[in-house]
C-alpha cells in the first residue's frame, strides 16, 4: 500500500494489521474482532502510534465495550472523518492528545503536498515538536476578526453530533473548535448546527475553525452556501472564526492538528493557528 510505503519514507517501522475475518456487511469484520484488534493496538507495547486506514465508519460501535486503562502511556492516534468518535472517547474518557489528520489510504497515499494528500510541515511538528510551540497557516477566511485561546478540539461535525447524549459527549467549553464535513447540503448543515447552539454546545466556545465543505453545494433553485449558513448561526457568537481550511476533507494537502493541546488562533486574513504546547513527548 503506497499510504504504508510513505509513511515507512519518514521512519515510521509499519505493521500492517490485517482483518483476522472476513467482512461483515459494510463492517471490516465482526464486532468481537474489530474490538479486539482495536485493542491489541492501543494496548501492545511494540505499537507507539496508530494510523487509521480509512474514515472508520463503525468505529463508534466498538467504543461501549472499549476499556484500556491497562494503558501506561498514550500512543499516537491519527485519522479524520467518522474517527471524529473515537478522538472525542479519548479525550473524554482519558484526556489523551490525538490527531486529526490524514488516513493511510486518504492523505499518505496521495503524498507530501499533493492533490489529496497531506500537509508535511504540519505533520512533523505535530509528531516530532516535543519542547516548543509551533504555528500553521489555515489557508481560509476570516469570518469574524480576533485572537482566542483554548483547548483544540472537535473533528467531524455529523460526528460531534452524534455524540450528544452519550457518555463521551464532547464538552466544548473553553475550546478553539474544529469543525469540518464532506457531502452535506446547505440546509443538513444548518441543521447540525443549529442543534449544536439548541444543546448549548457554543456556549463558551472561544473561537471557531472551519473546513473547507467539500461537494456540498447548494441544490437546485437555491443559492444559499454553507459559507453562509456559517455566517449566519456562527457569526452571532462574537467569537473569532477562520473558515475553510485544509482539515479533514479537503482537496488540498490536509493539515494534521493535535486535539486536546492548548492553542491560540488568529482570526485575520487567512487565518493562522499557534499550537503552543507539545503534543507528544520525547
Amino acid at each position: 500500500m503506497r499510504g504504508c510505503e510513505n509513511l515507512a519514507r519518514l521512519d515510521y517501522h509499519v505493521h500492517e494489521m490485517s482483518p483476522e475475518n472476513e467482512p461483515d456487511g459494510y463492517f471490516a469484520g465482526p464486532l468481537a474482532s474489530r474490538l479486539k484488534e482495536f485493542r491489541d493496538a492501543l494496548v501492545h507495547p511494540r505499537y507507539g502510534a496508530i494510523f487509521c486506514t480509512r474514515g472508520g465508519y463503525g468505529s463508534a460501535q466498538l467504543l461501549d465495550q472499549l476499556k484500556i486503562k491497562q494503558i501506561k502511556e498514550p500512543k499516537i492516534f491519527c485519522g479524520f472523518s467518522d474517527l471524529t468518535s473515537v478522538h472525542i472517547f479519548l479525550w473524554q474518557k482519558y484526556r489523551w492528545v490525538t490527531f486529526y489528520g490524514p488516513l493511510v489510504a486518504g492523505g499518505f497515499d496521495a503524498g507530501a503536498n499533493a492533490t489529496g494528500g497531506y500537509d508535511p510541515d504540519s505533520f512533523m511538528c505535530s509528531m516530532t515538536a516535543t519542547h516548543s510551540s509551533w504555528s500553521t497557516p489555515l489557508r481560509g477566511e476570516t469570518l469574524v476578526r480576533g485572537t482566542a485561546r483554548g483547548t483544540l478540539l472537535g473533528g467531524c461535525i455529523t460526528l460531534i453530533e452524534t455524540s450528544l447524549g452519550t457518555p463521551w459527549e464532547l464538552d466544548t467549553r473553553g475550546a478553539i473548535l474544529l469543525l469540518e464535513d464532506v457531502l452535506v447540503k446547505p440546509y443538513q448543515l444548518d441543521r447540525m448546527l443549529l442543534h449544536l447552539k439548541q444543546a448549548e454546545k457554543f456556549k463558551g466556545v472561544r473561537g471557531i475553525v472551519l473546513g473547507e465543505f467539500p461537494e456540498c453545494e447548494p441544490p437546485e433553485g437555491s443559492t444559499v452556501t454553507v459559507r453562509d449558513i456559517c455566517q449566519r448561526i456562527l457569526g452571532p457568537l462574537r467569537i473569532p472564526i477562520v473558515y475553510g481550511a485544509p482539515v479533514g476533507h479537503t482537496p488540498r494537502p490536509m493539515l494534521t492538528l493535535p486535539l486536546g493541546v492548548s492553542a491560540r488562533l488568529h482570526a485575520t486574513s487567512e487565518g493562522h493557528l499557534d499550537i503552543l504546547e507539545p503534543a507528544v513527548s520525547a
